[in-house]
């Protein structure tokens, strides 16, 4: 009684947020058990830490602790101010973000190629091209040489389109998907593609540089960081 309680106050809270916002959350439900297991499927404690953008209400973050990716190795990135600190109160050895994904290359929050794995409940195909690329530049600044970035859509192909992949130097792969999500969902895995040949011993170079610059300064969306 009390899990069906806690879940219908979760969901109308997503709800909510929906209404006020239906680009930044796009979808009237949190993401459903079934999604988040093939979102986490292949990660382990190996890819500690992992960073995890758009962590929402953290039906991923309860994922990826049930693979066993200790609650400390986790760093959640959050826009919503509400789901921000309903995050915090969720997993305070966690640490999280409350700023706009997008605007994460002026805060270092890692080292570079340190991170495992990328998983991302970021609503890809409500931004625009220059924002999305924001977004994969820094994540692969983070994300060490065998390490992936995770992304789910509710679309019939990958919402990363293939001129950006191409310019990033990325690829992406469907590794799952599940009719049980509202709505259905499918699951891509992106990462880098073997250099070029005469390239492959410089660990420098994984992304083609950007046609045009990318707005990646720091912005006033960073609220408050927590961390343990």
């Amino acid at each position: 009684m009390f899990e069906s309680a806690c879940l219908s106050l979760e969901q109308w809270r997503f709800f909510r947020s929906w209404v006020a916002n239906p680009l930044r959350v796009a979808a009237v439900a949190p993401s459903s058990d079934s999604l988040a297991r093939i979102m986490t499927n292949e990660i382990t404690p190996l890819h500690s830490p992992v960073l995890e953008l758009g962590a929402g209400t953290g039906v991923f973050t309860r994922a990826l602790l049930n693979r066993g990716v200790p609650e400390e190795a986790l760093t959640l990135v959050e826009f919503g101010s509400e789901f921000a600190r309903l995050l915090q109160f969720r997993f305070p050895r966690a640490r999280v973000l409350w700023m706009d994904a997008s605007q994460l290359a002026g805060h270092n929050i890692f080292q570079e190629r340190s991170v495992g794995a990328v998983v991302s409940g970021l609503p890809l195909l409500s931004m625009t091209p220059r924002k999305v690329m924001s977004i994969l530049i820094v994540a692969f600044l983070y994300i060490r040489a065998d390490g992936a970035f995770y992304q789910f859509t509710y679309g019939p192909r990958c919402p990363i389109s293939r001129s950006i992949l191409d310019r990033l130097g990325l690829k992406a792969r469907r590794i799952g998907g599940t009719v049980r999500n509202l709505p259905p969902a499918a699951v891509y895995r992106i990462t880098r593609r073997p250099p070029p040949r005469g390239l492959a011993g410089n660990p420098g170079i994984f992304l083609a540089a950007p046609r045009y610059p990318i707005d990646c300064g720091v912005s006033q969306h960073l609220k408050f960081s927590v961390t343990t």
